[in-house]
């Protein structure tokens, strides 16, 4: 009984370091501003392995999206959370939330150095292998992640959970060299049927690998477990739902698989 007990205990701890995630404050910077990035990877896992950036919704770096990128550790990727705004900068009311975000999307340059500046970190991380690379990003950090594809950041893939799909002028042929990933909600008053035709209109001439999935029922903010009640408090259409949240989850380990090869 004795022996089958420290088995059983052995087992457990096995599993515990096995779980393990690792989780870091880290600071970088873009032309001189200082960005509050959050780092996160399983320790357990001793060899290299692809390196996942993740792109926050317009309320900043907040729990919401440190949680997707300790979700992406368990997964076995090595994540990190960027700071578009600077100073780890965040937002409690739409109002600021839409200067914030505004103020980035009217300039992509600076976007693209803030990004950049988190990419150069991710690939600097030992665990992290630089040549499989991808960036996945919310609502706002949807709209980022394309942004960052049609301007040819060199990355595998980027994945967009209910994001804008319009960012800057119409990618020419050739320059996107990431596969995307468009996961968007069917009932999002956010994104428009015709939007949603121009994007793939634009996607299509340009010659880029791309998967559009509408998701019935589903409206913005679909993934994030706090939309239904910020959606009541400021009268916005948001709302969470469990199951579309599951499903395009999976879809994205999907496409990594993809992707990742």
């Amino acid at each position: 009984m004795q022996r089958l007990m420290w088995c059983v205990l052995l087992f457990a701890f096995a599993v515990t370091v096995q779980a393990k995630v690792i989780t870091k404050e880290v600071t970088y910077t873009a032309d001189g501003l200082n960005l509050k990035g959050y780092l996160a990877y399983d320790d357990a896992l001793k060899e290299k392995r692809p390196g996942v950036l993740v792109v926050h919704e317009w309320w900043g770096q907040n729990e919401y999206i440190r949680k997707r990128a300790h979700m992406l550790a368990e997964l076995g990727y090595v994540a990190l959370a960027l700071d578009m705004y600077g100073e780890g900068k965040q937002a409690a009311h739409p109002e600021d939330a839409s200067k914030f975000s505004g103020a980035v999307m009217k300039n992509l340059d600076v976007a693209e150095k803030r990004f950049m500046a988190g990419l150069t970190l991710l690939q600097q991380q030992p665990l992290t292998d630089k040549q499989q690379v991808a960036a996945i990003g919310y609502c706002f950090g949807g709209g980022v992640v394309l942004a960052m594809a049609r301007r040819g950041v060199d990355l595998d893939g980027v994945a967009s959970f209910h994001g804008s799909l319009g960012a800057g002028a119409p990618v020419a042929p050739g320059k996107v060299k990431a596969k995307v990933l468009v996961l968007n909600g069917a009932d999002d008053p956010f994104v428009k049927p015709e939007q949603i035709t121009a994007f793939k209109e634009e996607m299509s001439a340009a010659g880029v690998d791309f998967e559009f999935v509408n998701y019935p029922g589903a409206k913005h903010s679909f993934t994030n477990p706090g939309a239904t009640e910020n959606g009541k408090k400021f009268q916005l259409p948001l709302e969470y739902n469990a199951t579309v949240d599951k499903e395009s989850w999976q879809k994205l380990q999907t496409f990594f698989q993809q992707i990742f090869k």
